[in-house]
């Protein structure tokens, strides 16, 4: 949600994100996705003795144990068990409903009509190019009811439930007094960044939420980003905070949009080589940029925080962060489940790897309790006062 302060007062600015789980990284993570079948062949296989003599075993479970047998499930089990013998904490075994969530988690896609609800069931955003916007749905708008059901004392998070995903809606709105019904069909839909921009001290500062790298996260990003520069912001604040990871892909566009082309995003260190990957887009800025930081600000979000910092020059504020300096690919099975495990080291351009260490910010803030015991931003404000 886009919106002009005035002034920036920060006695209103309370916490802006919810952190996540430090667990989360550890099923999001940094992950390059490799979905291809493996095909053996020729001799190689065959002169593997470790791999003869699980066949060997298997056939015989096969053919010889006195009750039935599920080999799926068997094999599944032995997998499963292959990926625990490496004893590290991101190479892990995802059943289906474990590989479906993780999925779900980093499409960047959601189906609904496109409209964002807050306090008293108030539409407070209609994003663009959606169901509710192409009906003429519009910000300030009150839903009274939703397919036959009052929303009267009912929250947000109720309102939105009653909303169907799988058919039209017939969704009652007061506008200015005025009763007006909507019909409205979900379809899929990009999940949006949260965007801002704040004004102080005559300056125009844009900023941009980023909680994953979903496979939409670029193409929102540049949109986003587009839409601040024709509003005429002057610098960016990207914040990070609680965003544990995803894919690289994302990461390393993401930072293509400032970096110049040739120079260094990341490397990667295998068993074999290692390998440095630059910049190869002909876009770059020269906008002033923040990265907001914290301890659950992890892997994918590292990876993009050491390019930007390294052969940007952006500057970073918050706390230390978490330090997943490992990269993961995915192999997915017949059954639906998947084996995420390590394949690389990640070195920012400086040569450094992040793994067990994190990134130091260059101004370390911590969040403060006001009198209320709510959290007030003082990450963001200082952000915002060093870019004003």
């Amino acid at each position: 949600m886009k919106k002009n302060i005035q002034g920036f007062s920060l006695k209103s600015v309370g916490i802006i994100i919810v952190v996540t789980a430090i667990v989360t990284s550890l099923t999001t993570g940094l992950i390059i996705y490799n979905n291809n079948k493996v095909i053996l062949g020729g001799a190689n296989w065959r002169e593997d003795e470790a791999l003869q003599e699980f066949l060997k075993i298997y056939n015989s479970l096969d053919t010889e144990y006195y009750e039935e047998i599920n080999k799926t499930e068997m094999v599944d089990a032995a997998i499963s068990a292959m990926v625990d013998y490496l004893g590290e904490e991101y190479s892990i075994y995802l059943n289906e409903n474990e590989t479906d969530n993780l999925s779900d988690q980093l499409s960047g896609t959601f189906t609904g009509v496109g409209i964002s609800i807050g306090a008293e069931n108030i539409i407070v955003k209609v994003y663009d190019d959606t169901p509710a916007s192409k009906v003429g749905m519009a910000p300030g708008d009150v839903i009274t009811n939703i397919n036959g059901v009052s929303t009267e004392e009912r929250t947000s998070a109720e309102v939105a439930n009653l909303i169907d995903k799988t058919t039209e809606n017939t969704i009652i709105v007061n506008r200015n007094g005025n009763e007006l019904t909507f019909r409205v069909t979900p379809e899929v839909i990009n999940k949006p960044l949260t965007t801002n921009i704040f004004e102080q001290n005559n300056k125009r500062i844009g900023y941009i939420y980023i909680d994953s790298f979903t496979n939409t996260v670029e193409e929102e990003f540049s949109k986003s980003l587009e839409e601040l520069e024709d509003d005429g912001i002057e610098s960016l604040i990207i914040d990070l905070r609680g965003n544990t990871g995803g894919y690289l892909k994302g990461a390393t566009a993401i930072a293509g949009e400032f970096i110049q082309k040739g120079k260094v995003l990341y490397s990667l260190e295998s068993k074999d080589e290692t390998k440095v990957y630059y910049d190869e887009t002909s876009k770059y800025r020269t906008l002033p940029v923040i990265l907001l930081m914290d301890e659950t600000s992890a892997s994918a979000s590292e990876v993009l925080a050491g390019a930007l910092k390294d052969s940007y020059g952006a500057t970073i504020v918050g706390t230390l962060s978490y330090g997943k300096g490992k990269v993961q690919t995915t192999n997915e099975l017949e059954d639906g489940s998947m084996v995420k495990y390590t394949i690389a080291r990640w070195l920012r351009p400086n040569g450094e790897c992040v793994d067990g260490i994190g990134i130091q910010p260059d101004y370390e803030v911590q969040l403060e309790l006001n009198e209320e015991g709510y959290y007030i931003d003082t990450q963001l404000e200082k952000a915002i006062e060093l870019l004003s």
